[in-house]
């Protein structure tokens, strides 16, 4: 577990967008009670050390096998929700009103998106107090993409998105 320790340590980055107050066991609490599952300890080990906000350009991405409509070979992640309602700062407790407005299957947890893709806990197969697969999903062409068994193993794969080989300077890839 020294991985996700390291990425745990470094994994926030500058800046108050998306960043709710402080995580208590009580707020912890009434979000499970709210989202009707069992969040993900490794998660919530991070968000305890900020709640939401900025990915550090360091861990930006999750490599890909497949293309995606994002890129040929990764997945952004530019932010993850906190939890709470402050200053009108998206947040975990969005995912309910997310999944029906944009047609997700449920239950999932969404974690960073923008509407037209998603990166989500998804409790589909494990149970709402299963530890949850961690997916990508693209709303606008219908797919989704398994990327992790658990949040665990997604956080320890992330990497920079300045890693990917990109050809163009807009970060589409040219034709090889």
């Amino acid at each position: 577990m020294a991985r996700f320790d390291e990425v745990k340590a470094t994994f926030w980055g500058e800046g108050l967008y998306g960043v709710q107050p402080s995580l208590t066991d009580a707020v912890v609490q009434d979000a499970e009670r709210r989202l009707g599952v069992r969040l993900p300890a490794s998660l919530l080990e991070i968000l305890r050390v900020q709640n939401g906000g900025l990915v550090a350009e360091s861990w930006n991405a999750f490599p890909t096998d497949v293309p995606t409509s994002w890129s040929e070979d990764h997945v952004p992640l530019d932010d993850i929700m906190g939890i709470g309602r402050h200053d009108c700062q998206p947040s975990l407790l969005d995912s309910g009103y997310l999944v029906e407005e944009w047609g997700l299957p449920s239950p999932l947890v969404l974690l960073s998106g923008e509407g037209h893709c998603w990166i989500a806990l998804d409790y589909r197969t494990c149970g709402r107090l299963g530890e949850p697969s961690v997916t990508w999903f693209d709303v606008e062409d219908g797919t989704e993409l398994p990327l992790a068994t658990d949040f665990t193993e997604f956080v320890e794969r992330l990497t920079p998105s300045a890693s990917f080989d990109l050809d163009d300077a807009d970060g589409s890839r040219s034709a090889s």
